[in-house]
């Protein structure tokens, strides 16, 4: 005889599903939709990458010549692995911690970075707002597509500054001064920018800095239209901190970013530092350090509060040492007596942890805010932010570290290292 499968049966079955599954509701925005199965950076960089145009990504995810530096940066967490330990009470995970003498929730920094506005119109406004919200530092760069003053309207938490070493000394000046007045409270120096390193990947798409964009740039933003209708409707991009001033015959982008090269003096020294310490009243960052000796020259002889280790997201120079090997060097020369912050390959908050067991105060990021920009606006920086604080935590947790205080070098190891 066959089976068959009445009322009853076909009840039983609905009721059976019903009670291991729940129907999503519906999300009619679109960008909700996509932020939701995002789980990683990387899922964001392959979002970004759809909805940009070729230059425009292209100059966002590139780096110096065949990118070797940039792929070192972030493939060599993967040779660090951490000395768990089990039976820890971790239902109460404290990550705060002291950077430059004051408390932040977390010690995560987002980095200055250029020309922010290229990945969305709201720029820098977006992802110093998303930063406040959490209460760590913002850098905005000199060379931002929005205003310092833009920048401390909408932000009442942390901020940094970041200036070059430019010929034109009163111009820096005068930006130190507006930084101050719109409440920033940390400058950090560009100490590797002497030249432009070769992104061939923006010279192959026709877009240099000062920013040229080709005819094919063109033609590819008709197929990006919701990048296209974000750029078109909103005001010109230019470098806002500088549009404006005396001497400078135009604010369009190229024109300013041509009066940006001529400004870096390939002859800065040492003692070019001293200049910053009489214009400057609070803590000094250097971005840029790379090697111990800078690091001891730095603390022992200026006495720079904070090092930004950093070979520029691998854009200088090619051949540079991937960012989290320089740290325990440096820290343990010179960690007692400046915060070390870890700049580059960043791209978990298991990242965070290891660099912070090597001696790192704090990390910065800057390529990921980007893709989370680029991917679903100032939403998309605030999940990116939400991504890194659980990684953080969970990672913390699985290892038994219940704060921060508590991630200390014999809590991770080099896969060269013997298991303790």
């Amino acid at each position: 005889m066959g089976v068959r499968c009445g009322n009853n049966g076909g009840m039983s079955i609905f009721k059976t599903l019903r009670s291991v599954m729940r129907f999503k509701p519906i999300e009619l925005d679109g960008n909700k939709r996509r932020l939701t199965k995002v789980a990683n950076v990387e899922d964001f960089r392959v979002i970004a990458k759809k909805r940009l145009p070729r230059a425009v990504f292209d100059y966002i995810d590139g780096a110096a010549e065949d990118g070797r530096t940039m792929g070192r940066n972030a493939s060599k967490f993967s040779e660090i692995e951490f000395v768990p330990k089990v039976l820890v009470a971790v239902e109460h995970i404290n990550t705060e911690t002291t950077l430059l003498g004051k408390k932040i929730p977390s010690p995560l920094v987002l980095s200055p970075t250029g020309f922010t506005r290229i990945c969305h119109s709201e720029g820098e406004l977006s992802v110093a707002r998303a930063a406040a919200r959490r209460g760590i530092p913002y850098g905005l760069t000199t060379m931002a597509t929005r205003s310092i003053e833009e920048v401390g309207s909408v932000s009442n938490g942390p901020k940094w500054f970041q200036v070059y070493v430019w010929r034109d000394r009163d111009l820096v000046a005068q930006l130190l001064n507006r930084a101050k007045a719109q409440g920033f409270e940390t400058i950090m120096i560009t100490v590797d920018t002497a030249v432009l390193g070769m992104r061939e990947r923006d010279v192959r798409n026709g877009m240099t800095m000062p920013p040229r964009l080709g005819l094919g740039t063109i033609i590819d933003g008709i197929k990006h239209p919701s990048w296209t209708r974000d750029f078109i409707t909103h005001d010109p991009i230019t470098f806002a901190n500088i549009a404006g001033y005396d001497g400078i015959a135009s604010d369009d982008a190229v024109t300013l970013g041509e009066f940006n090269q001529a400004q870096f003096d390939l002859n800065v020294e040492w003692s070019d530092i001293e200049w910053f310490r009489e214009n400057w009243d609070g803590p000094i960052v250097l971005k840029g350090i790379q090697c111990v000796d800078d690091a001891k020259r730095a603390v022992n002889d200026h006495g720079i509060e904070g090092l930004m280790l950093s070979n520029h997201g691998g854009r200088q120079l090619e051949g540079a040492p991937a960012v989290i090997e320089t740290v325990e060097p440096i820290a343990n020369a010179v960690g007692h007596q400046s915060d070390i912050i870890c700049d580059g390959g960043i791209r978990r908050g298991s990242d965070i942890v290891k660099a912070v067991a090597m001696g790192a105060k704090a990390c910065s990021i800057g390529r990921p805010y980007l893709y989370a920009l680029g991917a679903g606006g100032e939403p998309g920086v605030d999940h990116m932010l939400d991504l890194f604080e659980g990684g953080l935590k969970r990672t913390m947790a699985l290892a038994g570290l219940q704060d921060i205080g508590d991630i200390t070098r014999d809590r991770v190891r080099w896969q060269s290292e013997p298991i303790r």
